[in-house]
């Protein structure tokens, strides 16, 4: 029985509107010899269009490939594929799950929180979405699948870049940051990215959420984001409220070859604080919030500095459920302060802000 993390199997949900290249992707990992075990949940196994030359054997819906991987069609209950993959003989590096086109990725990774067979044995290591370079700005207006399949990932692979001129990638990299500032983006062609840039992420592991702020907020300073290892307090009194939403669809330049956008209904809102929060109060906030507002919130991630408390405590949510823990003790000379990150869907911006404000003690 698996004790550890590290012993748990990790699960990769990859997801992405039609046609933005996640079959090519998938091809890769099923015929490639990168000396790995990966298992494959695909909603449709002939939608993938593997080559039946690469396909060594089938047991019952579960196909293996002659590079040691196979892949299995979802019919009917996720669980229960995941449970007769966990059983079967040989462990995997990594299981993928594939949703289709139009899938929202939220109740496929719900499942890892609240299923205690899957929790056992697997452990949801991120969600990656392939986003297609040409028509991607065209979908985040009219499809809110592609919206939210974009404020929901921790890796976006934009693909076909070779598509667009350097002014069009520009300008989809602002549209996706403004939907979600924190995702790794890597640009490809044909889903060219090292397989592990995208499997094995850890990103849904607690011990790594300090990577809320990637590089890419480093040289901003717009939002008046901090770099982690940043040791500056504000004073005035917007301190600790970076947020990337003005209520309409515009854009700013500031010659760092991102353009800045503020997307209509989806945004993204952090909240900082170097004075300790009071548990008491936090905790009841927090469950509340999500209680009333968790359909609106996508991802939530925070570490937090309590009174009285020696450790750091971190959590993270999808939608309403909640998972935390005391990680570790603050080191001596790490400042003990409390980040917290939402990315959703016309938050409740100001009525977190001063619940936020509440549990901050004075």
């Amino acid at each position: 029985m698996p004790e550890t993390a590290s012993d748990k199997i990790p699960v990769t949900v990859l997801t992405g509107y039609l046609g933005a290249g996640k079959t090519t992707l998938l091809n890769r990992i099923l015929s490639e010899n990168h000396g790995k075990k990966y298992a494959v949940i695909v909603n449709e196994f002939g939608e993938i269009g593997i080559d039946n030359d690469l396909i060594i054997g089938a047991d019952e819906e579960v196909f293996e490939m002659n590079n040691g991987c196979v892949c299995c069609t979802v019919r009917g209950d996720l669980v229960r594929i995941l449970d007769g993959l966990m059983k079967r003989k040989g462990k995997f590096d990594a299981i993928i799950v594939e949703t289709t086109g139009l899938a929202d990725p939220a109740p496929v990774a719900q499942t890892f929180f609240v299923d205690e067979d899957v929790q056992e044995n697997a452990r949801l290591d991120a969600v990656v979405t392939v986003a297609d370079a040409k028509w991607l700005s065209d979908r985040l207006k009219d499809a809110p699948e592609a919206k939210n399949q974009i404020a929901f990932a921790d890796v976006i692979v934009l693909n076909k870049t070779d598509l667009v001129t350097p002014d069009e990638l520009a300008e989809v990299e602002g549209r996706i940051r403004a939907i979600n500032p924190y995702a790794k983006l890597h640009r490809t062609q044909r889903c060219q990215v090292g397989l592990a840039d995208v499997l094995e992420r850890g990103a849904f592991d607690l011990d790594r959420i300090l990577e809320l702020e990637p590089e890419f907020l480093a040289a901003d300073d717009h939002d008046h984001h901090h770099h982690d290892h940043d040791h500056e307090h504000c004073h005035d009194e917007n301190c600790g409220h970076e947020h990337h939403h003005h209520g309409h669809d515009h854009h700013h330049d500031h010659g760092h070859g991102i353009k800045h956008y503020h997307d209509e209904d989806m945004q993204s809102l952090a909240l900082r604080t170097d004075k300790p929060l009071d548990p008491t109060r936090f905790m009841p906030w927090l469950q509340q919030l999500v209680a009333t507002e968790g359909q609106k919130i996508l991802r939530s991630k925070g570490i937090l500095s309590f009174s009285g408390d020696d450790d750091r405590y971190v959590f993270q949510g999808v939608h309403m459920m909640l998972e935390g823990t005391h990680q570790r003790p603050w080191k001596d000379g790490e400042p003990r302060e409390s980040r917290l990150v939402f990315i959703g869907r016309e938050l409740p911006e100001q009525a977190i802000r001063d619940g936020f404000e509440q549990c901050v003690t004075t």
